[in-house]
């Protein structure tokens, strides 16, 4: 990734992806994510905790075609971390013309599941009796090698074995990655939605380049906030895959939505804000399924209460620590 100092009048253009980049404790890393997340939180937003090589741990929040108000990120870094690590707090404008040609090109095929994500370059590599889905570079998040992403494949692919949902929503697609895997599984059309548009189309390309443009229905919009999705009422799975924030906002109409035996994945959560998340969707009737905890985030998979003339039937909860991918 290729990082440009940002001049303090520079324009930047409206398509440019801003980082801030931190050096931070490992102790502050997750509760000042969480914080930027719960306060800066958005479709066009992302925020990272990791370790470096050295052993040391950095956060980096990503502005997609927004500008950050960075006195407002600074003073929510020294609120927590303290005005060392505020100070140390520098933005920079990420070169978006082919940094993740050049990310993808040493990563190997994913595999969840049935499913394997792969580039053009590992097609030959994909073995018998998986369900192939070839990702190429874009701008757009979900190319299968985050753990997000990963940990809704896996659960996808668990419900795909015990049940056939006739209709499906995708929201946050990015690069459509969820919608073409339910897609060429069940053969059914799915619907997608994404706040970006030059996502849209990226996930229009990669449905045509997987053979399944005509059951994946991409449309521009947040959320399901679109006419043609709000007619699609009874949605038997919804997958979004974004952040805290939005998934929040977005849950009075996801289960509004879902079908009397509806269920929900939801990711893009640190392990801190599981909870969260899975408390906005209890108060809409909805209850925890499985966990999934994948390389430092959470999946989330939950159901309508089922109710028989004996009351309600909890739903068995499951927790799942899936291995990491080792490149």
């Amino acid at each position: 990734m290729t990082i440009i100092d940002i001049e303090p009048d520079a324009i930047v253009r409206p398509a440019a992806t801003i980082v801030a980049h931190v050096p931070i404790a490992e102790a502050d890393a997750e509760p000042v994510a969480q914080a930027l997340t719960d306060e800066l939180g958005g479709i066009e937003t992302a925020v990272a905790t990791f370790e470096t090589p050295d052993g040391s741990w950095a956060l980096e929040l990503y502005f997609f075609n927004r500008m950050p108000d960075e006195a407002r990120i600074r003073g929510l870094v020294a609120r927590i971390a303290g005005s060392r690590a505020a100070c140390a707090l520098t933005f920079g404008l990420v070169a978006d013309n082919d940094w993740v040609t050049a990310s993808l090109a040493g990563l190997s095929p994913v595999r969840a599941g049935r499913f394997v994500i792969h580039g053009r370059h590992d097609r030959a590599s994909v073995g018998v009796n998986r369900v192939a889905i070839e990702i190429e570079a874009a701008l757009a998040f979900g190319t299968g090698h985050h753990g997000t992403t990963r940990g809704c494949l896996l659960a996808l692919d668990q419900i795909l074995k015990a049940h056939r949902p006739r209709s499906v929503l995708d929201i946050g697609t990015g690069t459509g990655v969820l919608a073409i895997a339910a897609a060429k599984v069940l053969r059914r059309p799915v619907a997608a939605s994404d706040l970006d548009r030059e996502a849209v189309g990226i996930a229009r390309a990669n449905a045509a380049l997987n053979g399944a443009r005509p059951l994946v229905e991409v449309v521009h919009a947040a959320g399901s906030r679109s006419p043609r999705l709000r007619a699609r009422n009874g949605f038997d799975l919804v997958l979004a895959n974004i952040l805290l924030g939005p998934l929040k906002r977005l849950a009075a109409s996801v289960v509004a939505q879902l079908s009397a035996r509806g269920r929900v994945i939801l990711s893009g959560l640190l392990p801190a804000q599981a909870n969260a998340a899975l408390a906005a969707y209890r108060r809409g009737g909805l209850v925890l399924e499985r966990r999934i905890v994948l390389e430092g985030w959470t999946t989330l998979v939950l159901a309508r209460r089922r109710t028989t003339p004996a009351g309600v039937v909890a739903t068995p909860q499951r927790r799942i620590v899936a291995p990491a991918i080792h490149q």
